[in-house]
């Protein structure tokens, strides 16, 4: 690990509780201009635990402390509840579809995160993921805690145990099969993140608005990598909020998730021809193994303050 790695993680590596709740009211209280809180939860048939996600947060930081200004579900077109249960417990729902419609969405997560910097006002946005139980306030305060009282301070990552099934550390297979060596080989200087994948994270709006997104799973290796770039490793940290428990994905949909933020990583760097975006599979049929071919996410978005009805916004 690079010196200014064991540097850095000695001075950005915190734990939630590090910053108690009415620390971080009074520094909003401080400074109101520069400290709305958005948060974003990208939603797809999520009915089992949106709801819980959202009350939670409604509960312990908009009714009991006045810290998150606007709680928004994006619903990514989902065929269930989801949109109800979240609207019912407390969020407001917009659909991915009926924001910048002159630009036809596509699947992706970093589609739908992209989207919400159209329907949201807030100075910070932290993201959280729709699919989490047991799902503690601690993965938005402890996040966005950094950025309430440090302003140089642009990104915060969570980090977290991950467990899978009864097996501790085990979950985050994409992290440490793909995603961390990448990191390590290309990116040292972010080897030094415990969850680079994860998506649960608080970032400065000034800074989002400045990076490309790409539409699928490659977009939370692509922010940070971005963001590096952008405003330096000393701007990024990462806050300790205990553990993350959510529905894991079988084998094949992590192998399309892998191959995606291969592509991800390979599109920054600067060398070599690109892999050709698609990624074949096998499933067992009746006559034995079916190759099942799968298109790679490749699209990007670009930056948000480069649409001109974001601009718009920004200037009314």
């Amino acid at each position: 690990m690079l010196e200014e790695v064991e540097s850095w993680l000695s001075r950005r590596s915190w734990s939630a509780s590090d910053r108690p709740l009415d620390h971080l009211v009074a520094a909003r209280t401080k400074d109101p201009h520069r400290s709305r809180v958005s948060v974003v939860l990208p939603a797809l048939n999520e009915e089992a635990t949106v709801g819980e996600i959202v009350a939670e947060i409604r509960r312990e930081l908009v009714e009991k402390v006045p810290l998150v200004d606007e709680l928004v579900v994006i619903d990514s077109g989902s065929t269930d509840a989801t949109a109800e249960v979240a609207r019912r417990a407390g969020a407001r729902v917009v659909h991915r579809d009926s924001i910048l419609t002159r630009m036809p969405a596509v699947p992706g997560k970093g589609e739908v995160l992209w989207r919400s910097l159209l329907v949201t006002s807030g100075d910070i946005v932290c993201f959280v993921d729709a699919d989490l139980k047991d799902f503690s306030a601690d993965f938005v305060s402890g996040t966005v805690g950094p950025l309430l009282t440090d302003p140089s301070v642009h990104f915060v990552k969570a980090m977290y145990d991950r467990p899978l099934g009864e097996a501790v550390g085990q979950g985050g297979r994409v992290t440490e099969l793909v995603a961390r060596p990448l990191l390590n080989l290309h990116w040292p200087a972010l080897a030094g993140f415990v969850q680079p994948l994860g998506g649960e994270y608080a970032v400065r709006r000034s800074l989002l608005e400045q990076l490309p997104f790409p539409v699928g799973y490659g977009v939370e290796l692509a922010l940070l990598v971005d963001a590096l770039h952008a405003v330096g490793l000393d701007a990024l940290a990462q806050v300790d909020v205990g553990v993350r428990k959510h529905r894991h994905q079988d084998g094949q949909a992590l192998g399309r998730m892998a191959a995606t933020i291969y592509r991800t990583a390979q599109l920054r760097l600067s060398r070599g021809p690109l892999v050709r975006p698609e990624i074949t599979q096998f499933e067992r049929g009746p006559g034995g193994f079916v190759p099942r071919t799968h298109a790679v996410d490749t699209e990007e978005r670009p930056p948000m303050r480069e649409i001109v009805e974001y601009a718009a916004r920004v200037a009314a």
